[in-house]
């Protein structure tokens, strides 16, 4: 089965090591990154959706980050 994620930072190299990790363990890049302004915090924001093909079930109570 395929499961998703949505990685998201403040727009700083954090958010490029937090990707980096991801495809590390097997995550595909989903769609192109996005950017929004952060009004309340004044920063920009980015988000990167990602995908993965794994052997188990799917369940709302899995940690996405650990497959």
């Amino acid at each position: 089965m395929k499961i998703y994620r949505l990685l998201t930072e403040d727009d700083t190299s954090e958010f490029c090591h937090k990707v980096s990790l991801a495809l590390s363990k097997g995550w595909t890049l989903y769609g192109d990154p996005t950017y929004a302004y952060d009004h309340a915090n004044g920063v920009m924001r980015a988000g990167q959706a990602v995908t993965k093909e794994i052997e188990a079930d799917y369940t709302p109570d899995m940690k996405l980050g650990q497959q």
